[in-house]
């Protein structure tokens, strides 16, 4: 059954838990959100969403090489306690992101880091390719939003699936660390480099 915007927002306003979360949580319940409420607690969702609003002060920088030097990454996680940011659960899970960003290429953390300009660009460009189908101006709308949300999913760190876990999300991940550490974890930013990027424009 197709979940709705509005479904999506209840449970976001009930649990806390993110919007891709949200969205697969009521697929996986049809659509019941006190299933899809139980399905996020059990993955310690709701749970992590509850400290999402506390300060991440502390944390480190990761770094991850790859390819023999050609793609190097800097990525920034934040914690809230120095101690936390010190065990082996945290740095390797740095390490994961980092080197997840030198696999998967995101060019944002988040979907709010776009700039709107950028996401009309890419409605007009989806849009244009139904201009002539023939379909009501209401499906094409519905498609066009459907692709966006595949865009986020391309270009957003916290919305791609995770490269060691494709079922798995980085927000996911991020949330289950949450969970188990005990304390709000982020992404604040990144950097990625690859070896004669940019060099044509120099």
């Amino acid at each position: 059954m197709a979940i709705t915007a509005e479904q999506v927002k209840a449970l976001r306003d009930q649990t806390g838990a993110g919007f891709m979360e949200c969205k697969a949580a009521l697929t996986e319940a049809g659509g019941n959100i006190d299933e899809a409420t139980t399905i996020l607690r059990k993955r310690g969702l709701a749970q992590a969403a509850k400290k999402a609003g506390r300060s991440t002060s502390q944390g480190v920088v990761g770094s991850y090489i790859h390819m023999g030097g050609k793609v190097g990454v800097l990525v920034e996680v934040n914690c809230e306690t120095d101690f936390v940011a010190r065990t082996d659960d945290f740095q390797a899970l740095v390490k994961d992101i980092a080197m997840h960003i030198a696999a998967a290429d995101p060019r944002y953390v988040r979907r709010e880091d776009i700039p709107a300009a950028e996401i009309e660009k890419e409605r007009v460009i989806y849009r244009a390719q139904f201009e002539n189908s023939g379909k009501p101006a209401q499906v094409i709308d519905k498609i066009v939003d459907g692709k966006i949300e595949s865009y986020f999913a391309q270009v957003c760190l916290l919305e791609q699936p995770f490269i060691r876990e494709p079922s798995t999300t980085i927000s996911q991940l991020l949330a289950e660390k949450t969970a188990k550490l005990g304390e709000n974890i982020t992404v604040s930013r990144f950097a990625r480099y690859r070896v004669g990027e940019g060099a044509a424009s120099e």
